[in-house]
């Protein structure tokens, strides 16, 4: 199911934490194979200077997935 199309990494961080949070048990994504708390700064330096990247939002009951990619016409 898709939920949105952003042009800002905040905008959709925010939503996807806002959708992945369901149990008030927290969010977490992988990254350098370790689960941790995404904060925007992390989120940004993930994406920063890359393509077709897939993150995931996960929490013990949803995950969320934000891709970056570059649209090419």
């Amino acid at each position: 199911m898709l939920h949105g199309v952003y042009s800002s990494i905040k905008a959709a961080h925010r939503d996807a934490l806002k959708l992945a949070n369901s149990d008030a048990r927290g969010v977490y994504i992988n990254h350098d194979d370790k689960m941790v708390i995404p904060n925007l700064k992390l989120v940004k330096n993930i994406f920063a200077g890359e393509f077709d990247v897939k993150l995931n939002y996960f929490s013990e009951t949803k995950m969320v997935s934000v891709l970056k990619t570059k649209l090419k016409e």
